[in-house]
Protein backbone atom coordinates (compact mmCIF):
# COMPACT_ATOMS: atom_id res chain seq x y z
CA UNK A 1 0.00 0.00 0.00
CA UNK A 2 1.55 3.59 -1.03
CA UNK A 3 0.09 6.54 1.37
CA UNK A 4 -0.98 9.24 -0.14
CA UNK A 5 2.21 12.00 0.78
CA UNK A 6 -0.08 15.20 -0.49
CA UNK A 7 -1.59 15.90 3.22
CA UNK A 8 -0.17 15.95 6.32
CA UNK A 9 3.61 15.57 4.55
CA UNK A 10 2.85 18.04 2.52
CA UNK A 11 1.99 21.38 4.47
CA UNK A 12 4.39 19.94 7.21
CA UNK A 13 7.08 20.33 4.02
CA UNK A 14 5.45 23.96 3.29
CA UNK A 15 5.63 24.55 6.64
CA UNK A 16 9.78 23.66 7.04
CA UNK A 17 10.40 25.57 4.07
CA UNK A 18 8.10 29.16 5.16
CA UNK A 19 9.54 28.87 8.77
CA UNK A 20 13.28 27.78 7.63
CA UNK A 21 13.78 28.91 3.85
CA UNK A 22 16.77 28.21 2.38
CA UNK A 23 19.28 29.41 0.81
CA UNK A 24 19.07 28.16 -3.02
CA UNK A 25 17.89 26.03 -4.97
CA UNK A 26 19.60 22.88 -3.47
CA UNK A 27 18.55 23.67 -0.31
CA UNK A 28 14.65 23.53 -1.18
CA UNK A 29 15.45 20.08 -3.70
CA UNK A 30 17.08 18.41 0.21
CA UNK A 31 13.96 19.51 1.68
CA UNK A 32 11.61 17.78 -0.71
CA UNK A 33 13.64 14.56 -0.20
CA UNK A 34 13.58 15.39 3.29
CA UNK A 35 9.73 15.17 3.26
CA UNK A 36 9.83 12.23 0.80
CA UNK A 37 9.50 13.66 -2.56
CA UNK A 38 12.06 10.99 -5.04
CA UNK A 39 11.48 12.62 -7.88
CA UNK A 40 13.89 14.98 -10.16
CA UNK A 41 12.44 18.64 -10.73
CA UNK A 42 13.75 20.24 -14.06
CA UNK A 43 15.80 23.21 -13.49
CA UNK A 44 14.02 26.84 -14.42
CA UNK A 45 15.49 29.95 -15.36
CA UNK A 46 14.44 30.86 -11.33
CA UNK A 47 13.92 28.23 -9.36
CA UNK A 48 14.53 30.07 -6.16
CA UNK A 49 12.53 33.38 -7.12
CA UNK A 50 9.60 31.29 -8.53
CA UNK A 51 9.64 28.98 -5.39
CA UNK A 52 9.60 31.74 -2.76
CA UNK A 53 6.36 33.19 -4.89
CA UNK A 54 4.96 29.78 -4.40
CA UNK A 55 4.95 30.17 -0.82
CA UNK A 56 4.89 33.15 -0.53
CA UNK A 57 1.37 32.92 -1.88
CA UNK A 58 0.95 29.64 0.66
CA UNK A 59 1.31 32.31 3.15
CA UNK A 60 -1.48 33.83 2.41
CA UNK A 61 -3.54 30.91 2.81
CA UNK A 62 -1.95 30.58 6.23
CA UNK A 63 -2.53 34.28 6.95
CA UNK A 64 -6.69 34.20 6.38
CA UNK A 65 -8.86 33.36 9.31
CA UNK A 66 -11.89 33.59 7.09
CA UNK A 67 -12.59 30.00 5.89
CA UNK A 68 -14.33 30.98 2.98
CA UNK A 69 -11.96 33.65 1.92
CA UNK A 70 -8.94 30.81 2.76
CA UNK A 71 -10.77 28.80 0.51
CA UNK A 72 -11.26 31.09 -1.95
CA UNK A 73 -7.66 31.49 -1.94
CA UNK A 74 -6.38 27.86 -2.05
CA UNK A 75 -9.22 26.88 -4.79
CA UNK A 76 -7.16 29.61 -6.71
CA UNK A 77 -3.90 27.96 -5.91
CA UNK A 78 -5.11 24.65 -7.15
CA UNK A 79 -6.65 25.83 -10.89
CA UNK A 80 -3.49 27.72 -11.01
CA UNK A 81 -1.40 24.32 -10.50
CA UNK A 82 -4.04 22.14 -11.74
CA UNK A 83 -3.02 18.94 -14.00
CA UNK A 84 -4.64 15.74 -14.00
CA UNK A 85 -4.16 13.08 -11.52
CA UNK A 86 -2.05 10.64 -13.06
CA UNK A 87 -0.66 7.21 -12.07
CA UNK A 88 3.22 7.00 -11.52
CA UNK A 89 5.34 4.23 -11.05
CA UNK A 90 9.08 5.99 -10.80
CA UNK A 91 12.15 5.08 -8.52
CA UNK A 92 10.48 2.01 -7.58
CA UNK A 93 8.00 3.20 -5.45
CA UNK A 94 5.16 1.36 -6.48
CA UNK A 95 1.95 3.24 -8.30
CA UNK A 96 0.83 5.93 -6.62
CA UNK A 97 -0.91 9.27 -7.78
CA UNK A 98 1.12 12.32 -8.62
CA UNK A 99 -1.12 15.43 -8.80
CA UNK A 100 0.59 16.92 -11.49
CA UNK A 101 2.20 17.01 -14.59
CA UNK A 102 5.08 14.51 -15.45
CA UNK A 103 8.70 16.71 -15.84
CA UNK A 104 7.99 19.87 -14.49
CA UNK A 105 10.36 22.69 -12.51
CA UNK A 106 10.29 22.61 -9.13
CA UNK A 107 8.09 25.91 -8.80
CA UNK A 108 5.51 24.17 -10.32
CA UNK A 109 5.76 21.17 -8.89
CA UNK A 110 5.91 22.45 -4.95
CA UNK A 111 2.61 24.58 -5.87
CA UNK A 112 0.86 21.40 -7.14
CA UNK A 113 1.86 19.37 -4.26
CA UNK A 114 1.66 22.27 -1.64
CA UNK A 115 -2.20 23.35 -2.57
CA UNK A 116 -3.16 19.78 -2.98
CA UNK A 117 -1.79 18.96 0.73
CA UNK A 118 -3.45 22.25 2.04
CA UNK A 119 -6.70 21.31 0.83
CA UNK A 120 -6.68 17.77 2.02
CA UNK A 121 -5.12 18.62 5.21
CA UNK A 122 -7.82 21.44 5.73
CA UNK A 123 -10.79 18.96 4.47
CA UNK A 124 -9.71 16.08 6.81
CA UNK A 125 -8.24 18.04 9.63
CA UNK A 126 -10.29 21.01 9.62
CA UNK A 127 -9.48 24.62 8.33
CA UNK A 128 -8.73 25.90 11.84
CA UNK A 129 -5.47 23.65 11.48
CA UNK A 130 -3.49 25.57 9.51
CA UNK A 131 -2.42 29.18 11.32
CA UNK A 132 0.90 31.31 12.52
CA UNK A 133 2.19 30.57 16.24
CA UNK A 134 0.51 31.92 19.01
CA UNK A 135 3.13 32.76 21.15
CA UNK A 136 2.84 36.65 20.88
CA UNK A 137 6.48 37.53 21.18
CA UNK A 138 6.98 37.93 17.51
CA UNK A 139 7.45 34.15 16.26
CA UNK A 140 5.98 34.36 12.74
CA UNK A 141 6.28 30.42 12.75
CA UNK A 142 3.60 28.17 10.64
CA UNK A 143 1.82 25.38 12.63
CA UNK A 144 0.33 22.74 10.93
CA UNK A 145 -1.99 21.38 13.59
CA UNK A 146 -1.37 17.34 13.47
CA UNK A 147 -2.27 16.86 16.71
CA UNK A 148 -5.37 14.11 18.04
CA UNK A 149 -7.10 16.80 19.66
CA UNK A 150 -6.82 20.05 17.39
CA UNK A 151 -5.64 22.35 19.60
CA UNK A 152 -1.75 22.88 18.35
CA UNK A 153 -1.78 26.51 18.92
CA UNK A 154 2.35 26.77 19.00
CA UNK A 155 5.13 26.16 16.79
CA UNK A 156 7.54 24.43 19.81
CA UNK A 157 7.53 23.72 22.95
CA UNK A 158 9.88 26.57 23.50
CA UNK A 159 7.30 29.10 22.35
CA UNK A 160 4.51 27.23 24.20
CA UNK A 161 6.73 27.40 27.18
CA UNK A 162 7.49 31.04 26.95
CA UNK A 163 3.84 31.93 26.48
CA UNK A 164 3.22 30.08 30.15
CA UNK A 165 5.76 32.17 31.69
CA UNK A 166 4.88 35.62 29.91
CA UNK A 167 0.91 33.94 31.14
CA UNK A 168 2.18 33.38 34.93
CA UNK A 169 3.97 36.36 35.42
CA UNK A 170 0.93 38.42 34.25
CA UNK A 171 -1.04 36.99 36.77
CA UNK A 172 0.93 38.98 39.07
CA UNK A 173 2.42 37.30 42.86
CA UNK A 174 0.44 35.16 44.80
CA UNK A 175 -0.62 36.34 47.83
CA UNK A 176 -0.20 33.93 51.18
CA UNK A 177 -3.56 34.77 52.84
Amino acid sequence: MHLNPYGEYAVLMAASLANDWPDDREGIVARTREFGMTMDFLAGADDLAASRAVLDEWLRVVDEVDPHARAALLNAALAAASAYPRLTDHNGEGWHLHYRDADQTLPHVLAAVISVGTALHLTTRGMHRLRRCAAGDGCRNVVVDVTRNGRQRYCSVRCANRAAVRRHRARGPISAA
